[in-house]
């Protein structure tokens, strides 16, 4: 089983900045993307930033120049840097794996998401 552990949500005035981690663990053998989404009461989950194996990075037009994604492929770890927070940015933030998992025997392609963090922004 793949384990995805979030952190660095929190409390935060308008203006602020955030640093979420997202670490994955277990049998892995490949990371094919890694990514942020988030969710706000009574909305749809929406892509925030993903990242690929390789390096290339997209992010929502509403976080342009104020997100940044990045990851480490050796620790198997993707990070977001929030700058300039917005109210509007208030939501529960979820990391997403795109993988190949399983056994060696049986390899696996796989998502797996984390239990979300929260992060609040207030004006």
């Amino acid at each position: 089983q793949v384990q995805l552990v979030e952190s660095g949500g929190g409390l935060v005035q308008a203006g602020g900045s955030l640093r979420l981690s997202c670490a994955a663990s277990g049998t892995i053998f490949r990371i094919n993307a890694m990514g942020w989404y988030r969710q706000a009461p009574g909305n749809q989950r929406e892509l925030v930033a993903n990242i690929t194996n390789g390096g290339s990075t997209n992010s929502a037009d509403s976080v342009k120049g104020r997100f940044t994604i990045s990851r480490d492929n050796v620790k198997n770890t993707v990070y977001l840097q929030m700058n300039s927070l917005k109210p509007e940015d208030t939501a529960v933030y979820y990391c997403n794996a795109d993988l190949l998992g399983g056994t060696y025997m049986k390899p696996t392609r796989l998502q797996y998401w984390g239990q979300g963090t929260q992060v609040t922004v207030s004006s």
